[in-house]
């Protein structure tokens, strides 16, 4: 995906597939990132899986993977 300028993202190229992933994580954390991701895709239109993409990416800049 790539970002434009007003930070939302393109849609994903054709060969892009799309993999669901399985996170362990205690419920309140679980019920904040869907809240998150609920109240960012109304309030910016992105979509969930820009979000996401994007959510991934951080974390693993952040970790530096």
């Amino acid at each position: 995906m790539i970002h434009n300028e007003n930070n939302k993202t393109s849609q994903p190229e054709d060969n892009d597939a799309i993999e669901s992933i399985t996170l362990q994580v205690h419920d309140h954390l679980s019920r904040a990132l869907k809240r998150c991701t609920w109240i960012v895709t109304n309030e910016t239109g992105r979509s969930r899986l820009d979000i996401m993409n994007e959510m991934v990416r951080d974390f693993l800049v952040k970790h530096g993977c």
